[in-house]
């Protein structure tokens, strides 16, 4: 395989590069976002633009023409703000399943040390009510809506300006111009070549691009895996609450989506993680119930049963007595409508880190989404940030329009890190002292906790800075 991909950068190497005003390496929701917010705007459409991504689109655009039944496990929450954005400066909403998209205007949050310990959002009740919290949204359905929007801007462009996507095809290779051109040379394992005049990474957490740059990345892992999958409940829950409990192994995030459906995030240590992968589909959903109710003591027992036996049977009997303490009605008044069926094979997991770029921008070079930063999704802002830093840089570039400056140029892009890179981590600072503060069952900071939950839930005024902090406007 080394020999081949040494004959691959030759011939790349050889080639004549294609001359681009920007290159975006990466088809994520930032990438594609970023290559339609450039199309969609009169100051940049004009722009040569190209987009490369390693996997193919065929299944995004079959979702986009002929969804399945089922939801997918890769679930995002979108924010008021995002919404917006994707209606009004990319054209892409019109062209989302609607019909997959589930907006929700409540959120409760509460304490597993602590069972009075609650925090209630409900925008119905704060200052000029009657908005949303998010919209929970897969990962497949923002992609094809993006695909379908920049395909119909595409028919309406002169063949030179339309936006190049280059599908299955992956990045071997980026070093600097020689000569008189210093702008970055990418080379695709297909032997193709383009020189570029921006390059943007929004390539991942393992961005080729950043290394390109030499950009650090600093931060730290969270000995902890989120597990996600979708769920069925027994009835549909028309009140659309996302729920999160904060257990000391990590939060547990119950989201809703349309009808009976809901997504579960379970942030949990890697012994917790492995269990949850194994145990029986049967079993899981009890488990699952168990978790959003049951005192830690009890989950930890049930817990040892299941690791020791993914299998038995025994742990649904266990849970179900467990459960048959607690009044019904407040069952059905202070926690989620209970958990009926897990979706075959929509279990997964990641691994949960902490990682900010020290600087969005080199030279000719830009990063956006998970290139830059990655954060714990406890608070559901990844995606957020992502459609954040590509407002911000399409507004630098099209700043630098303006003024006729060289849009790949320090001295353009610095003003993107400068409005983009503070807000981003004072949040990740934020979701990060979060989860230390509750991943542990130390009593004085427990009381603490408990306390301030219970206090900030009796003043409205906070909770409607907190939740316009949330919801992003």
């Amino acid at each position: 395989m080394p020999s081949v991909l040494r004959l691959v950068r030759g011939l790349a190497t050889n080639a004549k590069p294609k001359l681009q005003d920007i290159v975006i390496v990466g088809g994520g929701p930032a990438g594609l976002s970023l290559l339609l917010a450039l199309k969609n705007n009169a100051a940049t459409k004009h722009l040569q633009c190209t987009l490369i991504e390693g996997l193919s689109f065929d299944g995004v655009r079959k979702f986009a023409q002929d969804p399945p039944e089922t939801y997918t496990n890769r679930v995002v929450s979108l924010t008021p703000k995002s919404v917006e954005f994707m209606s009004t400066k990319l054209g892409s909403w019109d062209h989302i399943q609607t019909d997959r998209v589930k907006f929700y205007d409540h959120m409760i949050a509460y304490d597993s040390q602590d069972p009075d310990a609650r925090i209630e959002f409900d925008t119905s009740q704060v200052s000029g009510g009657g908005g949303v919290i998010a919209a929970m949204a897969e990962v497949v359905n923002i992609q094809g809506s993006l695909l379908e929007k920049i395909d119909e801007l595409n028919e309406e462009l002169a063949p030179e300006y339309q936006a190049n996507i280059v599908e299955k095809a992956r990045v071997v290779d980026i070093k600097e111009g020689k000569g008189d051109l210093d702008w970055p040379v990418v080379a695709l394992d297909n032997g193709e070549t383009y020189q570029t005049r921006l390059l943007v990474g929004a390539d991942g957490q393992n961005s080729p691009v950043r290394k390109y740059a030499g950009i650090e990345s600093r931060g730290w892992p969270y000995n902890r895996f989120g597990v996600v999958g979708t769920l069925k409940v027994q009835y549909e829950d028309y009140r659309a609450i996302a729920w999160q409990r904060f257990l000391t192994t990590g939060p547990l995030a119950i989201l809703p989506l349309t009808e009976d459906n809901v997504t579960f995030v379970w942030s949990s240590t890697p012994e917790l993680a492995d269990t949850l992968m194994k145990v029986d589909e049967e079993i899981f959903p009890h488990l699952i119930n168990a978790a959003l109710v049951l005192e830690e003591v009890d989950l930890n027992y049930i817990y040892k049963m299941l690791r020791a036996n993914p299998s038995d049977k025994q742990a649904i009997e266990e849970i179900q007595w467990r459960l048959s303490k607690i009044p019904d009605e407040e069952l059905e008044e202070k926690y989620p409508v209970p958990v009926a069926r897990l979706m075959s094979g929509s279990r997964a997991r990641f691994p949960l880190k902490l990682l900010h770029a020290d600087t969005y921008t080199a030279p000719r070079v830009a990063l956006v989404g998970d290139a830059a930063h990655t954060v714990h999704p406890l608070a559901g802002q990844g995606l957020n940030m992502g459609q954040s830093d590509v407002a911000a840089l399409v507004e630098t570039i099209e700043t630098g329009i303006s003024r006729g400056q060289d849009i790949g140029s320090k001295l353009t892009l610095d003003y993107y890190t400068a409005k983009a890179w503070p807000a981003n981590h004072v949040l990740m600072g934020i979701c990060d002292k979060l989860h230390k503060i509750f991943s542990t069952d130390f009593s004085p900071l427990v009381f603490v906790r408990g306390f301030g939950l219970k206090s900030i839930n009796m003043l409205g005024s906070i909770k409607d800075m907190m939740i316009s902090s949330v919801s992003g406007r």
